[in-house]
């Protein structure tokens, strides 16, 4: 019987320890001090195997034009909030489907503030403009103050009351001048149930107490629970909800928005044999595998990538992306306009 070859028999992993998640201000801080400079051009002889492979692994953060809008929403919404004496202050919610790009987008605006930020005062240190908080499953108000005393560095023990917590989040975050907090994920909060809508109150008293701009993200937040009843009412009257939509293929403007967005992916492959302006030449093509939903479509262009570095046809084409297999919700899209385009029935 034959061996069975894994990719690390063949070479294709170090014991370099993948970046993960940013749980807290430090790796935050590392993440936007990273410098975003173009990849060496693809005959630099610096490019091997192991670092083509890491490239296209991890690929670029492309610009959407709802980034462009939701960063102009933040801005605005961010100087309506600057001199406002009361509790009432203004904030926003991202939301739409999954794999739309909301998590990326948060970590986009956070980036672009931190870094204005950094100019302002720069010289000074001790602050943190920026302070992020994934909602955990099953969320309470205790385990939320939790997750942002981690991100901001505050020891915290099992036995500290949820109260206690609380006011060394809200303390800390005043004291370093954050003026940004993004909670993610909050379709996870219930307001039809009692953690979930104490949780909801939680949010509630750290907009109140800390003088921040508050930026919430969910998936299809609008239909969630979050904004039901009197405590979402509340949260619905303070937010405006910016919608991150697939990117359509429709109207001649959403053509040249998509084929823009692609010909960028196209520009940053860095394969040998790749034919420029490929992906582009194949965007009807393309829309119809992701439907334009940003995760399914980073996963389309990096996988194929690096099948072609692994087969070492190091180029693009229509056959390799067509043999990429997506994930469900894509697949499961591609279907049904497969379907409609033929005249048989949606299901």
């Amino acid at each position: 019987m034959a061996a069975v070859t894994t990719a690390a028999d063949d070479g294709f992993f170090d014991d370099e320890v993948a970046p993960g998640a940013v749980t807290n201000c430090l790796l935050w801080q590392a993440e936007v001090s990273r410098p975003r400079v173009p990849a060496p051009p693809v005959s630099d002889l610096a490019w091997n195997r192991k670092r083509l492979l890491d490239y296209h692994s991890e690929f670029v953060t492309l610009k959407t034009p709802f980034m462009d809008q939701a960063l102009t929403q933040l801005r605005l919404t961010l100087l309506v909030n600057n001199r406002q004496r009361g509790t009432a202050r203004r904030g926003l919610i991202v939301s739409g489907p999954p794999g739309a790009g909301k998590s990326t987008t948060l970590a986009e605006l956070g980036r672009s503030f931190e870094l204005s930020e950094r100019r302002r005062l720069r010289g000074r240190e001790g602050y943190m403009p920026v302070a992020f908080a994934s909602i955990p499953p099953t969320c309470t108000p205790k385990s939320l103050v939790q997750v942002l005393a981690r991100f901001a560095g505050i020891p915290v023990h099992e036995r500290m009351t949820e109260n206690a917590i609380t006011n060394a989040v809200c303390h800390v975050l005043c004291e370093r001048r954050t003026r940004l907090v993004f909670l993610d994920d909050v379709h996870l909060l219930n307001t039809r149930t009692r953690p979930g809508a104490d949780t909801s109150d939680q949010v509630k008293t750290l907009a109140e107490r800390v003088p921040a701009t508050f930026v919430l993200a969910g998936v299809d937040v609008e239909h969630s629970p979050l904004l039901a009843g009197p405590r979402g009412a509340q949260l619905a009257a303070r937010c405006k909800i910016l919608r991150t939509p697939p990117l359509l293929n429709g109207t001649s403007a959403q053509k040249a928005e998509w084929r823009k967005l692609l010909q960028a992916m196209d520009g940053a492959l860095r394969l040998a044999r790749h034919r420029p302006g490929t992906l582009v030449r194949h965007a009807d093509y393309i829309h119809l595998l992701t439907g334009g939903v940003m995760s399914s479509l980073s996963l389309l262009v990096r996988e194929a990538a690096i099948r072609s570095i692994v087969d070492e046809s190091h180029a693009v084409t229509k056959k390799l992306l067509s043999q990429v297999v997506l994930d469900v919700q894509a697949t499961n899209a591609a279907r049904a306009t497969r379907r409609q385009r033929k005249g048989g029935p949606v299901t």
